[in-house]
Order: structure tokens, then C-alpha cells, then sequence
């Protein structure tokens, strides 16, 4: 019989041309063993086989069926379908002639008694250069008997319509009954120690490295990083070993479970140097023999290596140039001024001192706009800016927001910024630090662009929205790898209007603010055309409406602004002001046709408020619908204790205003630099708080994002927030792409560890 027809294949009888026929894993497992790679021997399954099962069954009107007009975005309706598809997989009868031959193969691999075996999922479109299906299907380990191996053969075959698989399949365009499934059978390694190797570095991306992690036992737990392996980095030219972290271990993965380890050999280097350079000079042939930097899965027993799956560093881009700039530390003297590090990045430019908006045409490209503060009028000027620094402010003020919105490095809350710098002075402003130098000491680098994956393109199932408030940006914001506006501010639109809202319907003019404010939210809506972009109700504090025109007849000074005189309370006190809101919202909805604009409530103290400003929004003409969806901010430690009685009022989903929240569980301003410190959204009092909100929201079926800063910072939270199920978050423009990265590889570690639990 031809390869290409053949049911059951060894190992030897593949090469990495056949992933059509074998699969991605199944390819490389047959190359490496005609290349001489150690890989303990197994056969395949093939892809034919499964495609040939298929024939014989009703199974491909049956899968047609469901997944006809499937929303993949809808989780209850993927897991359903994903259930009843897998189950009518399990449910047919295997073909007698391949249980024969998978029982013959079986035989002849393991001798005279039955061996453990591994059983595992080989997608034909898997382990592409350009494309990984890694972790999307199952994978079996210590397999014993012909009949739980056959049985195990079917589950990886139902496994190629697991919901995660057809939620990736479908939203990167792959056919699904194009990519096809093998299943190769390999003998178990009952590793002594194991781990993953890469023929990289890949933290700094160096191809003159080899990564190499160790830990007792297999590999499972180093895979799903449930387990912290000793570390090492080789050079491939001369084997030396030039870094080297050993990591505690407790315990380890063996055939009989988890089992735990002697104190003595707890904080000991897992395996010796020796075996060290034997593993690279291992994966040194292997990356030699593809042409390209691998990812290797290893184990040790007995002491001799085994290699059980390699496939191509998917996460590499071509050598390609790009420019960064950064500080020269040669020349850096003492700094200037300090204050908070608003957006990152470093530039430097003469000085342009602005006073008031009417010098804004003072900046010119490459200069600094400094300035006590900025506010809606400076932002043509901020646009033409390398970068901004002011006297005042914090890290959500409007200088820091629409300089992440632009790009633009940026230190606010400077203090003495406008006294100390003079016009025409030179000087460094380093956003990421918070710090201004004197003089131009930053130097361009050309750096190998490292990043890996192209974050324009990738789909997540967690949704990236942006955080937007300017509406003169939105059409340019629109064109990022964004699902939509997450968070849009009310304040910044109503700011540019410039006019206390009491002082137009005093002076009968509530119909110019409402044109205006409606002008503004059909910027963004339009931009975004069908994806949902979703208007925050204005949560401005009284000092901050105070300084609009007319507004100190209407404001009054209050000793903290930020517990006091604002959000959903305002709102019900002031119902004439709110309908000023709900009436723009209305014009863009109603007369313009944009339903993708929807509305969240902040700073909501009480269920009782909520279920007021509910019906006070209703008695306006705007009612929570399916067409037109109503969140909740949840920032207040109130909202969290309440939480569940909160949702049953009738809401849509939440958004974790993280900012806000980690300020009030600590008691902490994170811009007064005397307590700043103690601020830290990864507190464990926030975390627990964090955990709650989204796992509150899941029971409840309702939506849950988060749009503070945090998400962008901290790696670490990510896979928390993806772990416990959040359904989106919402971040500054500086940091979209960074962001989906991160979202990217949380997802696909809590996938790997899904994987390895079953």
C-alpha cells in the first residue's frame, strides 16, 4: 500500500515532508528518528485513516450540521457543540480492519509484554512553520493493552473538536475538515528527569544560545509550568554553560502520580553539567538537520537521553532591523527633574513652553511641549510633540492618557517643570522612568525585532478593547487589532466643549451641549462601525467640573474629590444633567443608526443607586435590550462584597476599574509620592478582590473586563485573569499590541494546562 493511503505507519517509514499525511508531531518524530535522533520508537496512525472513518460514517453531515452558523464567540453554544460532536465521534463503531492493524503495530512495538505507551494528537496543519495547532488537541500517557490504546486513538480523533480547537480553527481560517488528525503511539519514557529545550534563548532571542530546563521527573509539569526547572544556557560554539539558576523542587510527576522529594536532593542541580552539554549538542544536530531554531521536548532514564517531540520556533520572526531608542548610560548626568513616568519611551527636543492654547502653534515637530497641564485644545500640539511634560497631574490625567493614546513619552506631575526648563533648552525625557535630563543623551540602536508573532493578526478568545477619549483619534485608533472601545471617556469629550452643563440649560441652551456631546460619541462609534464601543457615563469630580467654564457657581470645594460629589450618585441628584447624556446617546443610536454604542455606569455606591439611575435612565427613553447593553464599573470595595446582588439588579457585565479599586482596598493615592509605593494592583487583598469579581461574573453568565492600567503591566495578572475566566480587557493604545501578546500566551499556557490535567 502507498504512504499516502496507509492506515498505520513506523516511524522510520516518515519524513517532515508527509504532515499531510502524518501530521506536524507524527512528521517530526519520523525525521528525527532517520536523522539518528534518540526518539523512542512508536508508529502512526495516519490521517488517512481518520479521514477514511469519517467516509464510513454519518459523522461528516453530523459535524456540517453543527457547526453550520456556529457563533464560536458564544462559549454556552461552542461548548454544547463541541460536546455533541465529540460524542457522536466516541459513539461510532471503530473500522475492524484499523483496530487489527493498531493491534498488530502495538504488538510488535512493545515484544513479549505489553508496554505503557503515549498516545498522542498529530493535526495535519499542526506544527507548521508559520502556524502552531500545539495544544489544541489531546494527548494520552501511559497507555497499556492494544484495546485502551485503539479506544485512546478515537479520543484523540473526537479531540479535533474540542471547543478550543474550533474556536481556533475558525477564527484563523482554517477549514475544518482540511486540517485532519494522526495519532502517533510512542513508548513511554518514564523520565527520571525531563524538561524542554529550545535552541534559542528565548527571553533574549539570541540564536548563539541553547535554553535548557530540568526537572525531576517528566515533563508534563515543565510544559504547563505548574513546576519552576532548574535553568541553563549554553553556547552553542563551545558548550560552555554560561548561565545556570537551580530552582527548589518539592515534588514530581511519576507513573504513579505526584510523589513527593527527599529534602537532600530538594535544592540539587538536576542533572550534571555533563548531561547538559550532551542535551545541546542534541538539539544543536537537530536545529542543524531543520535549518531553523527548534523547541524540544526531552527526558532522561537511566541516564540516557531521549528527545519525544521537537517542533520549529514558531515565535521568531526573519532577521529583520528596527530602530529603538533608549538612554546612553555613558552619558547620563543628574537628571533635571522627577516625576511620574505617564506613557513610556524615551526623546529628546528643545524645549516649547506652553502656557494656554493659544500657543500651541509654538510646538513643532521634534520639540518638548511643557506645560502646567494639558487639556483638549493642546492636542495638536501634543500630536506634533516628541514628548510631554507637566507641572501637574497623574497617571490618569489627560497629558498621561492622550500621550498613551498618541505614543508619545511623557512625565507628568513634575512639579516645577514650567519654572525650571527655559525655551530652546535641550533635554531627555525618559517616560518610562519618570525623569528629565538635561541635554540629548539618548542613542538609536538597530535591534533584531524579537517580538516573534505579529500582534496585528492574532485573535484571542479574550477580547482586547481599547481605552479611548479623544474623539479627533478614533478613526486611526480603529485601524489596530482591537474587538472595540472598552472604556470611552465621557469627561475628556465634555471637557473640550469647555462649558459646565448647568451653565447651558441655565442659558436655555441645553440642545448645543447635547449636538456636541453627540458629535463626539458618532466619532467613535462610526470608527469602530460593528464592534461595541462602550461610552462611560461622566464620572467627572466636582474640582475637575469646576474648572469649566461656569463651573464654580455650581461646584463646590471638598476636602477629597475622589470619595465625594461624583458618578451614578451625581447623576441621581442631578437628573437634568444626566439627561443632557442620555439624549446624545439617543441621537446617536436612534437618529444615526450606530447600535454599537452601549453605556456603563461608574462609581456606584449602593444596589439601591443602581436600581434608581436604571430606572431614571428608562423614564428618558434608553432601556437595557439586547440590542443595547448596560455595564457596571465595579471600583468600589462595595461593589465587590455585593457583587452578586449588584448583577441581579439587571446588568450586562462588569468592568474592573482597576485603578480605583486597588486605591480604595489600600487607602493608598498612587500619585502622592509619600504612599505610592505601598500601591500595587498585585497586592494580595486586590488579587483576592480581582478573583472574586471574575469568577462572581462567570457564575452569573455575565460579561467581565478590566480596563485600569494593570493588564499591560503585569504579565503575571493576565494569566490570573485568563485562568479565572474574564471575558475581555480594555487598555491604553501605547500598549494594544503588547497586550494581545500577553493575552496570546496566557491563553495558550492555560490551554497546555487544561491539556496535561486531562
Amino acid at each position: 500500500m502507498k504512504k499516502i493511503s496507509a492506515h498505520v505507519l513506523w516511524f522510520k517509514q516518515v519524513r517532515k515532508t508527509d504532515i499531510p499525511i502524518v501530521g506536524g508531531k507524527g512528521a517530526n518524530l519520523g525525521e528525527m528518528t532517520h536523522a539518528g535522533i534518540p526518539v523512542p520508537n512508536g508508529f502512526i496512525v495516519t490521517a488517512a485513516a481518520y479521514y477514511d472513518f469519517l467516509k464510513g460514517t454519518s459523522l461528516r453531515q453530523k459535524i456540517l450540521t453543527e457547526l453550520s452558523g456556529l457563533d464560536v464567540n458564544d462559549s454556552k453554544e461552542l461548548q454544547a457543540a463541541s460536546k455533541r460532536i465529540k460524542t457522536a465521534i466516541l459513539a461510532a463503531d471503530m473500522p475492524d480492519e484499523l483496530a487489527v492493524k493498531i493491534k498488530e503495530f502495538y504488538h510488535d512495538l512493545c515484544g513479549e509484554h505489553d508496554k505503557p505507551v503515549a498516545v498522542r494528537s498529530s493535526a495535519t496543519a499542526e506544527d507548521l512553520p508559520d502556524a502552531s495547532f500545539a495544544g489544541q488537541q489531546e494527548t494520552y500517557l501511559n497507555v497499556c493493552g492494544y484495546k485502551d490504546v485503539v479506544k485512546s486513538v478515537q479520543k484523540c480523533w473526537a479531540s479535533l473538536f474540542e471547543a478550543r480547537a474550533i474556536f481556533y480553527r475558525t477564527t484563523n481560517g482554517f477549514s475544518h475538515f482540511k486540517v485532519g488528525i494522526a495519532v502517533p503511539v510512542q513508548l513511554m519514557v518514564q523520565s527520571d528527569i525531563s524538561g524542554i529545550m529550545f535552541t534559542v534563548n528565548p527571553l533574549t532571542n539570541e540564536l548563539s544560545e541553547v535554553s535548557i530546563e530540568a526537572a525531576y521527573g517528566l515533563g508534563q509539569p515543565v510544559v504547563s509550568g505548574e513546576l519552576t526547572p532548574d535553568q541553563f544556557i549554553v553556547d552553542k560554539k563551545t558548550l560552555k554553560i554560561k548561565e545556570k539558576q537551580i530552582a527548589k523542587q518539592t515534588w514530581q510527576l511519576t507513573k504513579a502520580g505526584n510523589v513527593p522529594i527527599s529534602r537532600a536532593y530538594q535544592t540539587k542541580q538536576k542533572m550534571s553539567d555533563l548531561f547538559v552539554k550532551r542535551l545541546a549538542e542534541i538539539g544543536i544536530k537537530i536545529e542543524e538537520h531543520y535549518g531553523r531554531p527548534m523547541d524540544i521536548e526531552w527526558g532522561m532514564e537511566n541516564k540516557k537521553l531521549y528527545i519525544v517531540q521537537a517542533r520549529p520556533v514558531t515565535t521568531l520572526k526573519a532577521k529583520e532591523m528596527k530602530e529603538v531608542t533608549k538612554i546612553d548610560e555613558k552619558l547620563v548626568g543628574k537628571y533635571i527633574l522627577e516625576g511620574l513616568g505617564a506613557s513610556p519611551g524615551v526623546a529628546s527636543g528643545p524645549v516649547k513652553m506652553v502656557h494656554n492654547y493659544k500657543e500651541i502653534d509654538k510646538v513643532k515637530e521634534g520639540d518638548v511641549l511643557v506645560a502646567v497641564m494639558t487639556n483638549p485644545d493642546y492636542v495638536p500640539a501634543m500630536k506634533r510633540a516628541s514628548a510631554i511634560v507637566t507641572d501637574e497631574g497623574g497617571r490618569t490625567c489627560h497629558a498621561a492618557i492622550v500621550s498613551r493614546e498618541l505614543g508619545v513619552p511623557a512625565v507628568v506631575g513634575s512639579v516645577n517643570a514650567t519654572k525650571l526648563l527655559k525655551d530652546g533648552e535641550i533635554i531627555t525625557v525618559d517616560g518610562n522612568e519618570g525623569k528629565v535630563y538635561e541635554g540629548n543623551i539618548t542613542i538609536t540602536e538597530e535591534v533584531k525585532d524579537t517580538t516573534g508573532i505579529d500582534a496585528s493578526r492574532i485573535k484571542t478568545a479574550t477580547k482586547l478593547y481599547v481605552n479611548l477619549a479623544e474623539p479627533e483619534l478614533a478613526e486611526d485608533m480603529a485601524k489596530n487589532n482591537v474587538d472595540g472601545v472598552g472604556l470611552l471617556r465621557a469627561e475628556f469629550m465634555i471637557a473640550q466643549i469647555g462649558v459646565h452643563p448647568r451653565k447651558f440649560i441655565k442659558d436655555g441652551k441645553s440642545h448645543e451641549f447635547v449636538k456636541k456631546l453627540a458629535d463626539g460619541m458618532e466619532k467613535f462609534a462610526k470608527a469602530f462601525d460593528k464592534r461595541p464601543v462602550v461610552y462611560r457615563f461622566t464620572d467627572f469630580r466636582s474640582n475637575e467640573y469646576a474648572n469649566l467654564k461656569g463651573g464654580a457657581e455650581y461646584e463646590r470645594p471638598e476636602p477629597n474629590p475622589m470619595i465625594g460629589y461624583r458618578g451614578t450618585g451625581r447623576y441621581l441628584d442631578d437628573p437634568e444633567v444626566f439627561k443632557l447624556e442620555i439624549e446624545a446617546i439617543k441621537i446617536v443610536r436612534n437618529k444615526k443608526g450606530l447600535k454599537n454604542l452601549h453605556v456603563m455606569f461608574p462609581f456606584v455606591r449602593t444596589v439601591e443607586q443602581l436600581r434608581e439611575v436604571k430606572k431614571l435612565m428608562s423614564s428618558y427613553g434608553l432601556r437595557r435590550g439586547g440590542l443595547f447593553k448596560v455595564w457596571m464599573m465595579v471600583e468600589i470595595p462595595s461593589n465587590v462584597i455585593l457583587l452578586d446582588e449588584f448583577i441581579k439588579e439587571g446588568i450586562d457585565g462588569v468592568s474592573i476599574g482597576s485603578n480605583d479599586l486597588t486605591m480604595l482596598i489600600l487607602g493608598v493615592d498612587r500619585d502622592n509620592e509619600k504612599v505610592a509605593p505601598i500601591y500595587s494592583e498585585m497586592d494580595p487583598a486586590v488579587l483576592a478582590s480581582f478573583e472574586k469579581i471574575v469568577t462572581t461574573c462567570k457564575k452569573h453568565r455575565v460579561t467581565c473586563s478590566m480596563c485600569g492600567q494593570a493588564p499591560s503591566v503585569y504579565p503575571e495578572l493576565v494569566d490570573k485573569l485568563v485562568h479565572w475566566g474574564i471575558t475581555s480587557v480594555s487598555v491604553s493604545p501605547d500598549v494594544i499590541d503588547k497586550t494581545r501578546l500577553i493575552v496570546y500566551e496566557a491563553e495558550k499556557k492555560l490551554l497546555k494546562n487544561r491539556h496535561v490535567k486531562k
